[in-house]
């Protein structure tokens, strides 16, 4: 009598499938690792980006002060141009310290005093001294101050203020409207 053979079929992963499942398991690998990498890459222009801000908010500040305190008046809030007197300097301009009259982006500013942030303690390990760790705003960051007659409202102005800069060889900006009136 012939002998009976059981068929036995192996149970078990191909290689064509190994190498199927390795693919898509690798793609999956590699997205994650692009999308941590993005995070990475915002989390770090996040300060830059708040520092922008902050500066932005500087200038509306000084230009409400000269107002206020009538520093400037109504006609002198504006930019420099052959038809207005207005003391702020047109286009975009590098960040310095503020000049006598104390004003953010007008011709008295300190050029020999750039704008720089405190980004850490100096050697003494203690923060607010004078070795500080300073990083200078300048010449990677800008700022446009720039005004606007609103129209049909002969006492009231929009402010536009640009920060433009560069974080990681990416030109970013930041852009702040305001609206001023010529009421204190």
């Amino acid at each position: 009598m012939p002998a009976i053979r059981k068929s036995t079929r192996q149970r078990g992963f191909t290689l064509i499938e190994a190498m199927i499942s390795i693919v898509i398991l690798s793609f999956g690998v590699l997205s994650l690792a692009a999308v941590y990498s993005q995070g990475l890459f915002y989390a770090n222009t996040t300060q830059v980006d708040y520092i922008a801000e902050k500066k932005a908010e500087a200038a509306i500040e000084t230009i409400f002060t000269a107002r206020d305190t009538q520093l400037l008046t109504w006609s002198q809030i504006n930019n420099t141009n052959g038809s207005t007197i207005g003391v702020f300097l047109p286009g975009p301009q590098p960040l310095y310290a503020p000049g006598p009259d104390g004003l953010i982006g007008t011709a008295d500013d300190d050029a020999t005093n750039p704008d720089a942030v405190i980004t850490g303690p100096g050697p003494d390990g203690i923060l607010g001294t004078a070795d500080d760790t300073k990083t200078n705003l300048n010449p990677w960051m800008t700022r446009t101050i720039q005004f606007q007659d609103v129209n049909g409202e002969p006492n009231l102005r929009q402010i536009t203020v640009t920060i433009n800069y560069t974080v990681a060889n990416k030109v970013r900006s930041f852009v702040l409207v305001s609206y001023i009136s010529a009421f204190a």
